[in-house]
């Protein structure tokens, strides 16, 4: 993949809905050859708006992905996509995203009201969703136990352990377990990996491969990285060929 291929943006959302949005983004393969990348762990949900030569416009619902996928990025496909944190799910789809784990589905034609016209103007794309969000997430009463949660969990970026989360929120983790499971497929404490391995990836890409954040020890941090990416730190940090998309994009705007 070159560099020069492909065209990333990104925006924070306005700050009303920092709670519930984590950015929002847009990436096009502008050449004309697709692209073979890998899609690692992050633990955003994505709702994405694409359209290319090969298929026709359409909005995507991406759960969160426990491992790294080998995606095709067909040549002059356009992506605009909003990012959303886990407190945005129960008031989106009231029945969770659990069945989407590693997976994804098709959202119904006027999804948010956008259109293809939409996905020619960035700014408009992004003031667009902000306004309409805005709207509906500013009756939001919020759980103060799950508020709690989620803020310990995005500030430490996963690296709080279960029961100082539970003890912190005031919440058991039973019960912290039981509502992770139901709404978005997987455990806490597996979601916070997810985070703690997301946060390691700058640190890697400075050519450090010792851990930073809380692992145990340097093979423990290796174990990580390979479960996550499929490679260790040091084949992560030469990201051949530029597969590991969001590798290739950091600190890219």
């Amino acid at each position: 993949m070159q560099p020069d291929s492909i065209y990333y943006q990104i925006r924070e959302p306005e700050s009303t809905l920092t709670d519930f949005v984590e950015s929002f983004w847009v990436l096009t393969n502008r050449s004309d050859k697709a692209n073979n990348i890998v899609v690692l762990p992050d633990g955003r949900v994505d709702i994405m708006f694409s359209m290319s030569p090969t298929e026709p416009f359409h909005a995507s619902l991406i759960g969160i992905e426990s491992k790294a996928e080998q995606v095709v990025f067909q040549a002059h496909t356009t992506i605009f996509a909003a990012s959303l944190k886990l407190p945005a799910i129960e008031f989106l789809f009231d029945a969770g995203i659990a069945a989407l784990l590693d997976s994804a589905r098709v959202l119904p034609e006027g999804f948010w009201n956008i259109q293809a016209d939409d996905l020619l103007d960035f700014d408009s794309f992004c003031a667009k969703l902000n306004g309409q969000l805005s709207q509906v997430f500013s009756p939001v009463q919020h759980d103060p136990r799950k508020q709690k949660l989620f803020h310990l969990l995005y500030a430490s970026n996963g690296a709080l352990s279960v029961q100082e989360l539970s003890d912190r929120a005031c919440w058991s983790s039973r019960q912290i377990n039981r509502y992770f499971n139901q709404y978005f497929g997987l455990s806490l404490k597996a979601y916070c990996n997810i985070l703690r391995f997301r946060a390691s990836l700058p640190q890697i890409k400075e050519g450090k491969f010792f851990p930073e954040r809380d692992f145990a020890d340097q093979p423990h941090f290796i174990r990580e990285i390979k479960k996550f990416s499929g490679v260790s730190p040091k084949e992560l940090s030469q990201n051949k060929n530029d597969r590991f998309i969001q590798f290739s994009l950091l600190g890219r705007k």
